[in-house]
C-alpha cells in the first residue's frame, strides 16, 4: 500500500468559456430580468354558464411538488462534456459520478497509472490510496465565472465488473470559500467531468508524446542506398516512410550545403540552392566533394510504401547522372548519422 500526503493544497486551473462580463455571477445567470418570477399564482378557470369544457391532453401542466433552480440560481453555462481521448473507451455518467469503461484490463491498468502520473506532476492532495482506491484531499479550483474559491474531494475507484473494466470518479464532497455546503448535481457532474478530462487529456498526451518518440526513433540511422524507380531510373532510395523521411529534409539538405528556397509536401518536391562547403567539412565526412555545380537544383521525393525514393534534377529539369546520385549517398548517411 502507498500513502502520499500533500502540506499544501492543489490548486487546477479550469478553462472556461466566458462572456465579456466582469462579474462572475453575470457570466452565469441570463441577461433578462426574472420579474417572471412574480408572476400571479394560477388561478382556476371560471367559464360562462353554458360555455362547454374542452380540454386536450397534450397541453395539461402536470401536478406535484418540484424543486429546482429559478431566478438568479439558475445556471445557464453550457455543460461540460467528457473528452473522448481513448479510442474505444465508454463514458456514463449518473448522478454526477463518472464511470469510464476500457478494452480491457491492460488498458485500464495503463489509464490508471496516467491517473497516479497525474497526481503526482499536478500534486494533488491525497487522504488515502491502494491498489483499487484514491481518495483526495481538498482540491481548490479556480475559474473566472465563480465569486470564491471551491473545493472539492474526488475518489478515484478501479472497477472490474461482467467482464468490463474501468474506473470511476465521485465526487465526496464540496466546499464554497471556508464552508462545506451539499453538491449540486450540477456541481458534482461539471467538476467531475473536469477532473475526468484531467486524466483523459494525460493519457492522450502521453499517447502522443510516445508516438512522436518512436517516430523519431524510426528516421534516426536510416539505410541509404541506390536503387530504381518504377520505371527503372536510377534514385537514392531511403528506407523509411515518405512523411518520416520528410521531416528530416529541412535539417538534411542544409548540413549538405543546400540552401532550401521552396518545399511542397504534398508534391514531394524540394528546391534548393547549392553552394559547396569548405575543405574541412569534406575531410569530415570522409569523401571526395560533390561534383554539382553551385546551382539551383530540385530534389524529388517519391512515397513507395515503407521506403522512400529520391532523385535531383538541375535548374533545366533535367535529372542528374547516376553517379552524381552514387556521390550523395556517403554524404546523406554520414549527415543522417550526425543528426541527434
Amino acid at each position: 500500500m502507498r500513502f502520499r500526503h500533500q502540506l499544501v493544497p492543489c490548486a487546477l486551473a479550469v478553462i472556461i468559456l466566458a462572456g465579456c462580463s466582469s462579474n462572475p455571477a453575470e457570466r452565469r445567470q441570463a441577461k433578462d430580468d426574472f420579474s417572471y418570477l412574480d408572476t400571479d399564482p394560477l388561478s382556476p378557470l371560471v367559464l360562462p354558464e353554458g360555455v362547454e369544457y374542452e380540454q386536450y391532453p397534450n397541453y395539461i401542466i402536470p401536478e406535484g411538488d418540484y424543486a429546482g433552480d429559478v431566478g438568479r440560481e439558475v445556471d445557464i453555462r453550457p455543460p461540460q462534456q467528457i473528452l473522448e481521448l481513448i479510442p474505444g473507451a465508454r463514458y456514463e455518467q449518473t448522478y454526477g459520478d463518472t464511470t469510464v469503461w476500457l478494452l480491457n484490463a491492460d488498458e485500464r491498468d495503463r489509464v490508471w497509472d496516467t491517473l497516479l502520473q497525474l497526481i503526482d506532476e499536478e500534486k494533488l492532495p491525497i487522504e488515502s490510496e491502494t491498489d483499487q482506491l484514491i481518495e483526495t484531499g481538498w482540491v481548490e479550483w479556480l475559474a473566472p465565472d465563480e465569486e470564491q474559491a471551491l473545493y472539492s474531494r474526488h475518489e478515484f475507484s478501479k472497477l472490474e465488473a461482467n467482464g468490463r473494466f474501468g474506473f470511476s470518479v465521485k465526487l465526496t464532497e464540496w466546499k464554497e470559500g471556508n464552508t462545506v455546503k451539499l453538491a449540486t448535481t450540477t456541481n458534482r457532474e461539471r467538476y467531475n467531468t473536469f477532473m475526468t478530462n484531467r486524466v483523459t487529456s494525460k493519457y492522450d498526451q502521453n499517447i502522443r508524446d510516445a508516438a512522436a518518440l518512436e517516430a523519431e526513433q524510426l528516421v534516426k540511422n536510416i539505410p541509404i542506398s541506390m536503387g530504381t524507380d518504377k520505371g527503372g531510373l536510377p534514385v537514392i532510395i531511403a528506407r523509411t516512410p515518405y512523411n518520416l523521411f520528410w521531416q528530416r529534409v529541412p535539417t538534411l539538405l542544409p548540413s549538405m550545403g543546400f540552401t532550401i528556397e521552396d518545399r511542397n509536401q504534398s508534391q514531394g518536391q524540394v528546391k534548393a540552392k547549392y553552394v559547396s562547403p569548405d575543405d574541412e567539412f569534406w575531410q569530415e565526412v570522409g569523401v571526395t566533394p560533390l561534383s554539382l555545380d553551385d546551382a539551383t537544383y530540385t530534389f524529388l521525393l517519391g512515397d513507395l510504401g515503407n521506403r522512400t525514393s529520391i532523385n535531383v534534377t538541375d535548374a533545366d529539369g533535367k535529372p542528374v547522372t547516376e553517379s552524381w546520385l552514387e556521390e550523395m549517398v556517403p554524404v546523406i548517411v554520414h549527415m543522417i548519422n550526425q543528426e541527434p
